[in-house]
Parts: structure tokens; C-alpha cells; sequence
């Protein structure tokens, strides 16, 4: 399917984002923006997101300007919980900030964190599904895997690649995997950060981005493969770490991909301003938005942890929301309303065949015969007394 949903733009040089889930399935979103030409500041802005409209809100819920020894944001990861919030910055390394108070009264409150002060430009930031990890790569290839909140090391390894381009934690937050820009990818255990294998690759292959699947029920790492000048999406078997398979499917050089909380969903987002999204299950493009970001390359690409919505953001043309042309997904109320209308159905049919039971089998008294019970007699004596065994004896 080609052509996008229904989308919003939000202007200005934004460096990275992110969707925040908060209380009662509401979702929020995080911005990191750059200094202008006209002397401004670099900021992280949080606004709301209303999912009837697919709309951001006008104005920002909170807003921190960063000092100029910060220099601009890198990227940004969200606890699980939608109460975190760490973002790197070209100069200062990394900066942590909590985040709370309703919708009216929103604010983002710096908090110290000393293991992650001065470490330089992260290129990547990541929490576990579970939220007890935090992994940051450098562009100076420095991995590091902490827990969190203590932010105690796991993992400090300086050399992990020439420089990290992308990270990826498993659905059991078990394992971590991330790729270089040399081509290569490793993968790490994350509960003491020993490295568990490096991914095999031909001489002419170069394994760039990396996701693992998240639906609970394939435990395959999605990663996009470089091979000569054709851009492949590959899938490794996490049991056994073996390639099972590839597929063309953006057909162009992806900059990013993504996968949906639920794990149905996987996107790529091109160096030209496209993305594609896959449904996992079947391998196949279900919706596809061309010159998203008008020819320019996309840095984000985040689902929504609610809504079938993807938001993208590129330096030059800020931020766009976009709806999906996917299925509708059911609803808890829908799915308590069907089991609803399935048991009173059962219970008229049962009903329809006990009324007309005698005329389907033809007996010669039909239903007005001496014998036969009223229905309410039926309804009152189906339950058995305490002092009968109506089963009989059993067998053990």
C-alpha cells in the first residue's frame, strides 16, 4: 500500500525524539531540538498527544533549555515506566531527567548522574524492556550497560566497535545487540556483559541497523544488511544466532527501523525521507509514506505505545506524527461486547431447540405431553442436591 495516513508536521531543526507513555494509556512526546541561526537555545520539549485527532498539542507541556557547555541533543531514550528521561548532547555527555506532574502542571526536573557525566556524544541510547538496564553507545565506539536506577556498571568496554550506530535490548532483556559502522554486530549478555557472539556476515556485507522481534512469540533479531548495492532486511534466530533468511523490502539504504511494543508491526525509515511498514507476521509492507521528511534523511522513527502511529523526525524538517493504514486493532471493550453477544445468542438458541425440541423429533404427543417439564422447572432443578451423587462412583 502506498501513501501515508494522516499526518502532522512540527517545524524546527529536531535532532531526536520519542514517544513517553504515561498513566491511563496516555501518550506524550519528547523532543530534542538544536540551537537555531538567531542565537537560540537548544531544548527538550515534551507535548501531549490527543489520538482522536492525531494531533500534538499547540504548546509544549514542559520545556528545559539546555546551557551552551551542553551543546545539542543526540539522542533520547524513555524508561518503560514514562517516568525518565535521559538524553545525550554533543558536548556534555549525558543528562537525566525526571519527569512528573498531570498534563496542566507537567515539568522536567536535571537530575545528577556522575557515571554518565562528560562521556561524550552517545549515538545511541537504550533501556531494557524491563527497565532495569540503561545501554549507551559512543560514537568513539565505548559501550557501556548499567543498571538502573543505581546506574551501576555492567559493562564498560571502550572498544566494543569503531563507533556504535545502533542497539537493540531482547523482549527477556536477556540479551543486547549492536552494530558498527564497520559492518560488523555483536551481541552481549546483559546480566554481566559478556559478549556471546558476533554475527557472521559475507566479505560483501554490512549489518547496519538491528531490532528484536517483540511479539513473545519468534525470537528472531531483525537487521538490515547492506550487500553490495542491494539493501536487505535479515533475521537471525536468537537460540541459535544463525541467519534463517532475508527479504528486500524498503529496496533503498534504511537510516533507521523500529518494531511496535506489540511486536506486529516493523518499520524502516529511508536516507531520503520514506519509510515502509511491515506486518511480522506475514513479511509484508502494509503501509508505505514516500518523501516523508521531503529527501531528507529520517533520525527517528519511534511507534506509538498505543495508537497505530509513527513519529519521525529529521533535521531539517522537524517532526511528523503519521497515522497508519493498517487494520484496526480490537479493543478491550469490543472484545468483552463480542464475548457478550456470543453467550446471549448461546443462550436464545438454547432456549429456541428446548421449546421446539419435541416438534424436531416428531413425537407423537408434541410439546404439550404430560411429562414434559416447564422450562423454569428445568432452569430450578438442574442444579443437584448436596445429598445425591448423580455421578456415580469413580475411578481413580
Amino acid at each position: 500500500m502506498e501513501g501515508g495516513g494522516s499526518e502532522q508536521q512540527q517545524q524546527g531543526t529536531v535532532t531526536c525524539g520519542s514517544w513517553i507513555r504515561r498513566p491511563e494509556n496516555m501518550n506524550w512526546v519528547v523532543f530534542g531540538k538544536s540551537r537555531g541561526k538567531e542565537d537560540s537555545s537548544s531544548v527538550l520539549t515534551i507535548f501531549s498527544f490527543d489520538p482522536k485527532t492525531t494531533c500534538l498539542s499547540s504548546s509544549p507541556l514542559a520545556t528545559y533549555v539546555f546551557e551552551a557547555v551542553d551543546g545539542d541533543p543526540v539522542s533520547i531514550a524513555v524508561h518503560p515506566s514514562g517516568d525518565d528521561v535521559v538524553c545525550s548532547t554533543s558536548n556534555g555527555g549525558c543528562k537525566l531527567f525526571e519527569l512528573y506532574g498531570p498534563e496542566s502542571n507537567a515539568k522536567l526536573l536535571a537530575r545528577e548522574s556522575a557515571p554518565l557525566q562528560g562521556i561524550g556524544p552517545q549515538k545511541c541510547l537504550a533501556f531494557s524492556v524491563d527497565g532495569s538496564k540503561l545501554a549507551t553507545g559512543g560514537l568513539d565506539g565505548h559501550m557501556r550497560i548499567l543498571e538502573w536506577p543505581s546506574l551501576s556498571i555492567i559493562l564498560d568496554e571502550p572498544k566494543a566497535h569503531n563507533s556504535v550506530r545502533d542497539m537493540d535490548f531482547s523482549l527477556d532483556s536477556e540479551f543486547l545487540a549492536s552494530t558498527s559502522t564497520d559492518g560488523s554486530a555483536r551481541i552481549w549478555k546483559t546480566e554481566d556483559g559478556v559478549p556471546v557472539t558476533t554475527l557472521t556476515r559475507d566479505s560483501d556485507e554490512k549489518i547496519e541497523l538491528c531490532c528484536f522481534s517483540k511479539d513473545g512469540t519468534k525470537p528472531f533479531l531483525f537487521c538490515t544488511v547492506q550487500k553490495g548495492a542491494k539493501a536487505l532486511t535479515s533475521v537471525w534466530d536468537i537460540s541459535t544466532w544463525k541467519k534463517i533468511g532475508h527479504k528486500r523490502l524498503l529496496k533503498k539504504s534504511a537510516a533507521v527501523m523500529s518494531v511496535s511494543k506489540d511486536g506486529k508491526y516493523l518499520a524502516l525509515g529511508s536516507k531520503d525521507g520514506d519509510i515502509c511498514v511491515v506486518e511480522v507476521k506475514k513479511m509484508e509492507i502494509c503501509h508505505w509514506s514516500k518523501r516523508l521528511h521531503l529527501g531528507t534523511c529520517i533520525a527517528t522513527l519511534d511507534f506509538c505505545p498505543t495508537e497505530r502511529v509513527v513519529l519521525t523526525t529529521s533535521s531539517e524538517w522537524g517532526a511528523v506524527v503519521t497515522k497508519l493504514n493498517v487494520p484496526a486493532d480490537w479493543k478491550e471493550w469490543q472484545i468483552y461486547l463480542l464475548l457478550l453477544g456470543l453467550f446471549l445468542a448461546s443462550a436464545v438458541a438454547f432456549y429456541i431447540f428446548f421449546e421446539k425440541s419435541d416438534n424436531f423429533w416428531n413425537f407423537p404427543l408434541g410439546k404439550n405431553q404430560p411429562a414434559r417439564p416447564e422450562f423454569g422447572a428445568f432452569i430450578k432443578d438442574s442444579q443437584p442436591s448436596d445429598d445425591r451423587n448423580i455421578w456415580g462412583p469413580v475411578d481413580m
